[in-house]
């Protein structure tokens, strides 16, 4: 009798997460993970004790992937980068982005972390320098909901049909540079 094949808790998180790129969060199920690994549910239910606690871990792998788009874009340009990753992600994971963002859900928790991790992004940008934290983060809160309206477009197919990559990036490059001529104006007291 062969050896029973042996399944890491990271090929469960794997199998459990191209199910969730594919057909939502919703789609992943204990016996759909076991199919798509080519076993039994036994070895899932040693690695989690519930569904609840394997999608939980692919939401993580979810947040990982995230931040490796971000350094991948990584210009030094904090906007562009986040612009690009975004817009990248929405386009490539369509799926996972609408379950994330267009659905309610206690999911996206650990977001204030990630916020963290993009505002220090913000800070090492000379273009962004003497806006306190604070205005960083403001700025960065106008940004998303524009680049998320157009990552929602993307996702959806909703861009006039020609819209390719390069214009997407150049509308979210003359937002980004529009919102802090504006942020630096209110600054100095300057009105708009």
């Amino acid at each position: 009798m062969p050896p029973k094949a042996k399944f890491t808790k990271q090929s469960i998180i794997d199998a459990a997460f191209e199910i969730a790129k594919a057909e939502g969060l919703g789609g992943i199920t204990i016996r759909k993970v076991a199919d798509k690994l080519g076993s039994s549910i036994a070895p899932i239910y040693v690695n989690f004790k519930d569904v609840e606690e394997l999608t939980g871990e692919v939401v993580r792998s979810i947040f990982e992937l995230s931040r490796r788009l971000l350094k991948e874009h990584d210009t030094g340009n904090p906007f562009h980068d986040i612009g690009a990753a975004s817009l990248r992600f929405a386009r490539e994971y369509s799926v996972l982005f609408r379950d994330l963002v267009l659905k309610p859900n206690d999911r996206m928790s650990g977001y204030e972390e990630e916020l963290t991790v993009l505002v220090a992004h913000m800070k090492s940008d000379p273009e962004l320098e003497g806006f306190t934290e604070e205005e960083l983060k403001g700025l960065l809160f106008k940004m998303r909901i524009f680049q998320l309206g157009l990552s929602v477009m993307v996702a959806n197919g909703l861009l006039p049909d020609g819209f390719g990559e390069e214009m997407e990036q150049g509308l979210l490059d003359s937002t980004a540079k529009e919102l802090i001529a504006a942020a630096r104006m209110r600054k100095q007291g300057l009105s708009i």
